[in-house]
C-alpha cells in the first residue's frame, strides 16, 4: 500500500503528516523528535492495550531516554477537567520538564486532551499526534485545535497548539468498531461537501468499499481529507476567517452532543446529522437545490449515520447553539453550503432555523 507524507504549511511551525500502514513500528519517523528525550504516551483504556507497547518499542528504538505512559478512561464524557488533571499528575509525578515530549495515542478525545495538556504544562511542551480512529486521522489530529468540554458547550476550553508531526497508521483502523468508522466517514463527507465536489462523488461511489475497510481506499481518503484540512489551516490557523468552513454540520452537531449528554451521540454521528439539518436549511435559503440536499442526506445515511435529530426541543437547540464558539455577540453564525463543494459562514433567519428543526423532528 502507498505511503504518503503531507506538509501543514505554518512557517516555522510547519509539520508533516505521515500516512500509511504499519507506521507505528517505524522508529525512524520518531527519531528526529524523541532521541535523547523523556517521552510521555497519553492514551486510553481501549487503545492502550492494543498499541501502546508497540509504540513504546519504536520510541525506545528511536533513542528515547525513558518512556512513561498515562492511561485515561475512554469516552467523550471524560473529556473534562478532572480527567485532564490525570495527565498533569503523571507529568509531575515523573518529574517531566519542558523538553519532555507528549505523544497522544488514540482518537479525537485523546488527541484534544493530550494536545491541551502539552500546551499548558510548563507553558508548552512538544507533542506528537498518533491518531487511531478514522475521525481523528482525517480531522481532529490536523490543525492544532486542542481542548476539553464544558457542560454548556463542546470544546469551549482549550488552545491552538500545533504538533511536531502526525503519524497516521492506517493499520489501526482494523480494530476500530463499525460505529466509530462511520463517525470518521462523517468528516470525510464534510470535506467533500465544503471543498471538493469530485471528492464527494468518489466517496459516494465507493461507500461500500470504505465501510468494508479497503486499506488502499482508506489511505486515499485520509490523504485527500488531510490535504483539504491542511490547505485551509495554512491559510487561517486560528479560525479568523476561512477555517470556520470546517465546522459545517458542527453548530447543530455540538448542540446535539451537549443536549443529549456527551457520549450518548458520538461526535461523528452528531456531525452527520448536523450536516443533514444544515443542508435542509440551505435548501430553504436557496443555497442548495432540493436534489442536492436530498443527495447529501442519502450519503450520510449510506455511511450508516443518523439523519434525524433527537427530540430535544427547538428552544433547547437554539439555546445550546447560542453558546457555540462560532456565535458572535449572541448571534449564531452557521456554516452553509454554496452548492455542493463550496461553503461560507452566514447568519440565518431564526424562523427558518426553527422551521427546519421542527420539520426534521427536533421539536418536543
Amino acid at each position: 500500500m502507498s505511503r504518503y507524507t503531507l506538509e501543514v504549511d505554518l512557517g516555522d511551525r510547519s509539520y508533516p503528516i505521515h500516512i500509511g500502514a504499519g507506521l507505528l513500528g517505524q522508529a525512524e519517523l520518531f527519531l528526529p523528535h524523541v532521541a535523547g528525550m523523556v517521552v510521555m504516551i497519553c492514551t486510553n483504556t481501549t487503545v492502550g492495550p492494543l498499541y501502546a507497547a508497540q509504540l513504546k518499542g519504536s520510541l525506545i528504538q528511536a533513542g528515547a531516554k525513558v518512556v512513561h505512559t498515562v492511561i485515561l478512561p475512554d469516552g467523550e464524557e471524560f473529556k473534562d477537567w478532572p480527567t485532564l488533571q490525570l495527565v498533569f499528575d503523571a507529568l509531575l509525578q515523573h518529574h517531566c520538564d519542558r523538553k519532555t515530549v507528549l505523544v497522544a495515542l488514540g482518537g479525537g478525545v485523546i488527541g484534544d486532551m493530550g494536545g491541551f495538556a502539552a500546551s499548558a504544562f510548563m507553558r508548552g511542551i512538544p507533542f506528537i499526534q498518533v491518531p487511531t480512529t478514522l475521525l481523528s486521522q482525517v480531522d481532529s489530529s490536523v490543525g492544532g485545535k486542542t481542548g476539553i468540554n464544558h457542560p454548556l458547550g463542546k470544546n469551549m476550553i482549550g488552545a491552538f497548539y500545533q504538533p511536531q508531526m502526525v503519524v497516521t497508521d492506517i493499520s489501526t483502523l482494523n480494530t476500530l468498531p463499525d460505529r466509530e468508522l462511520s463517525c470518521g466517514l462523517a468528516e470525510i463527507i464534510k470535506h467533500g461537501a465544503i471543498a471538493d465536489s469530485a471528492y464527494l462523488d468518489m466517496v459516494e461511489a465507493n461507500m461500500p468499499s470504505l465501510l468494508n475497510r479497503d486499506p488502499g481506499l482508506l489511505a486515499q481518503v485520509v490523504k485527500r481529507s488531510c490535504e483539504i484540512k491542511a490547505d485551509v489551516v495554512s491559510k487561517d490557523e486560528r479560525e479568523g476567517g476561512i477555517r470556520a468552513i470546517l465546522n459545517f454540520g458542527h453548530t447543530f452537531g455540538h448542540a446535539i452532543e451537549a443536549g443529549m449528554g456527551y457520549g450518548q451521540w458520538y461526535h461523528g454521528e452528531a456531525v452527520g446529522c448536523g450536516m443533514v439539518i444544515a443542508a435542509d436549511l440551505c435548501r430553504r435559503m436557496g443555497r442548495l437545490t432540493a436534489a442536492e440536499s436530498a443527495r447529501l442526506t442519502k450519503v450520510v445515511i449510506d455511511a450508516r449515520l443518523p439523519a434525524l435529530p433527537p427530540r430535544m426541543g427547538v428552544d433547547r437547540f437554539m439555546e445550546l447553539m447560542a453558546h457555540d464558539k462560532k456565535a458572535d455577540s449572541g448571534s449564531i453564525k452557521y456554516v452553509l453550503l454554496n452548492g455542493l463543494g463550496g461553503a461560507s459562514t452566514s447568519p440565518a433567519d431564526d424562523t427558518l432555523v426553527r422551521q427546519t428543526l421542527q420539520e426534521l423532528g427536533a421539536g418536543d
